[in-house]
């Protein structure tokens, strides 16, 4: 029996000393030290063993086990560090070669037309003035014409804190008199953009937020021709230099007269398509003089100033320019949409 472990002993130090992969050394160790292993088998036979040999059989077993146990870690440890310097040898970094690019983030597409109507009017000499989300009553509606109970707060269903005085505000317009109030009596050349709220249902052109940019200027000599040439050389910039523009009576509270401008459709050139009802126009923006009690209550005197406003929301000149046909995709945060930009 001793000389049976004597050869299975040598045998398996043999298979041990070939082993070239830390995958084949661990089978190994599994068929020869393991609890179903060739040794570990070996000392179920010491029944069968004559009594006087047993001890040297069993000081001999221990022997093998701890002489294999230890040669195994051995080689365990020389088979890891070479597959170690293997795998550092072959994923070397060669300093030579040009950096990855790494992926970066972008504007949001909002942020993006913001910026370009900024640098528009601020080529023409109009500053950016912020005002709160949240205003009172007298300033979103009752000072820019919306008496109590007028019919036009009907247009814009507002959003109402638990003082029945302070609001979400509705539009961008809400600023006007706080401007007014803060430059009077001197002549107003600002542009007032911000987030806006109004309690309607969501749908693919509708939203209960939304950006709006409002315009406002207040001076001595400020005609309705001011107003067209200032809106139509900033669509020719915005949508491109041959753009027509034309203006259609309308009405807004704090206005007089009123007018929206419309663009030649930039899809189709004006001939007509889905995007523009096959009428040739696009719709961009709201305008007017600006109402007489409207420069009253901010401290300007009408038969002394005049002046003019105009509201557009970017997200609407987003979706005709790039031709987008629901809101909710500004504000879905999906990657796939917002990387086109």
């Amino acid at each position: 029996m001793l000389a049976k472990l004597d050869q299975l002993y040598a045998e398996s130090l043999g298979k041990l000393e070939a082993a070239g992969e830390t995958a084949v050394l661990e089978t190994w160790y599994k068929n020869t030290l393991g609890t179903k292993g060739n040794i570990q088998l070996m000392t179920r036979q010491f029944g069968k063993i004559p009594r006087e040999e047993r001890p040297a059989f069993g000081q001999r077993i221990n022997t093998v086990k701890s002489e294999l146990e230890a040669a195994y870690q051995q080689k365990l440890h020389l088979l890891k560090t070479a597959e170690m310097n293997a795998a550092i040898a072959s994923s070397a970094i060669d300093v030579t070669l040009p950096g990855r690019q790494q992926p970066q983030g972008g504007l949001h597409v909002i942020t993006q037309t913001l910026r370009h109507i900024y640098r528009i009017f601020g080529d023409m000499g109009f500053q950016i003035y912020r005002t709160g989300d949240v205003e009172t009553d007298l300033y979103n509606f009752e000072l820019l014409n919306f008496p109590p109970h007028h019919p036009a707060r009907e247009m814009q269903d507002s959003f109402y804190t638990t003082d029945p005085d302070v609001i979400l505000r509705t539009h961008t317009s809400a600023g006007q008199i706080r401007a007014m109030q803060e430059y009077h009596p001197e002549p107003v050349r600002v542009i007032l953009p911000g987030m806006c709220y109004r309690n309607e249902q969501i749908t693919t052109r509708s939203s209960i937020q939304f950006t709006q940019v409002e315009g406002l200027a207040v001076g001595t000599n400020i005609t309705f021709s001011d107003l067209k040439g200032t809106l139509t050389e900033f669509a020719r910039r915005l949508f491109g230099a041959d753009r027509e523009t034309r203006f259609r009576a309308s009405y807004f509270p704090f206005t007089e007269p009123s007018a929206e401008m419309d663009v030649t459709c930039f899809l189709c050139d004006g001939k007509g398509c889905q995007v523009c009802k096959q009428t040739g126009w696009l719709e961009i923006l709201g305008s007017g003089m600006v109402h007489p009690t409207v420069l009253r209550n901010g401290g300007y005197d009408p038969d002394v100033y005049t002046g003019f406003a105009f509201g557009m929301g970017p997200e609407r000149i987003a979706m005709l320019k790039y031709g987008i046909n629901d809101i909710r995709q500004f504000w879905n945060n999906d990657l796939r949409f917002l990387k086109q930009f």
